[in-house]
């Protein structure tokens, strides 16, 4: 399934996308399950088809939202593919998982601009396009070998940073206001290859910038959900982005940080593509 959260006429609904059209949960489902987020608290995705309304409006008629609009948490990891660090003279140790989390606030959806940092933070704006995956079930201190069992599905995410700010700290350079976006939907499991096969493809203004697998993660999904589970509990609709690989501005010589009217796509094979232009700075 392919599951988007959107505006339509001045609701908050969400549904199942089917080509260019996607199909609503009905009223009397959506007075019990009124996000995504409570179908996933209740256990209930795979009932999700049962619910919906028989009729489907156009993709082009809605306003998407983020796939899960108010996870509990967003954690994030970073390094985990072989590159540089984007920060001259600074280096991790990536035998250990590094993470840090994000606002929600900091990621709009697809389609939506991307908000340009005023003043010398838009210098170092930069794109990092990333598999996400959401969290179906909740769990806590999970095995490497069962951690799979918790997952809901992928989206694609442009994990946006203010590479200057990340000097400060990387929780100031990593939450500008909707400086990121994820989406365009959540694409089950069930729907996806494994993420080992994923390609994950970031263009800007249609060049081609960013270009991996799954496969070449440094920590692997399984090992990163349950190191993560050790650690908190992992709610149903919580996202883990897992980390950006070579290739963004900040990583190139000279440097190719975001302007505006630039567009970003981060494309994420059997997910989808993300696509959001950048906003001109507002003083």
């Amino acid at each position: 399934m392919k599951i988007a959260s959107f505006q339509h006429e001045g609701r908050a609904l969400y549904g199942l996308v089917d080509g260019e059209s996607v199909r609503p949960v009905s009223d009397v489902n959506l007075a019990v399950y009124p996000t995504l987020r409570a179908l996933l608290d209740a256990g209930t995705l795979a009932d999700l088809p049962s619910l919906c309304a028989s009729k489907s409006v156009p993709l082009a008629s809605v306003q998407l939202l983020p796939p899960v609009p108010n996870p509990s948490k967003i954690l994030c990891i970073g390094l985990n593919y072989k590159k540089p660090y984007p920060l001259p003279g600074t280096t991790f140790d990536t035998d250990n998982i590094v993470i840090f989390g994000r606002h929600n606030d900091s990621f709009v959806a697809h389609g939506q601009p991307l908000e340009m940092p005023v003043g010398e933070a838009g210098l170092s704006y930069d794109f990092e396009g990333e598999i996400a995956v959401v969290i179906g079930t909740t769990c806590r201190h999970v095995q490497p070998t069962t951690a799979l069992n918790h997952l809901a599905g992928y989206a694609c995410m442009n994990e946006g940073s203010v590479r200057g700010w990340q000097k400060h700290s990387i929780h100031a350079g990593k939450n500008f206001h909707a400086s990121g976006a994820w989406g365009p939907w959540l694409a089950t499991a069930d729907e996806t290859a494994p993420i080992e096969e994923m390609r994950l493809v970031t263009r800007v203004n249609g060049t081609v910038m960013q270009e991996t697998t799954g496969a070449q993660m440094i920590h692997n999904l399984p090992k990163l959900i349950s190191y993560l589970s050790h650690i908190t509990q992992l709610n149903p609709g919580d996202v883990i982005a897992t980390g950006s690989p070579d290739g963004t501005g900040g990583s190139r010589t000279p440097t190719a940080f975001l302007k505006p009217d630039d567009v970003v796509e981060v494309e994420v094979s059997t997910v989808g593509t993300l696509a959001n232009p950048v906003a001109h700075p507002q003083n």
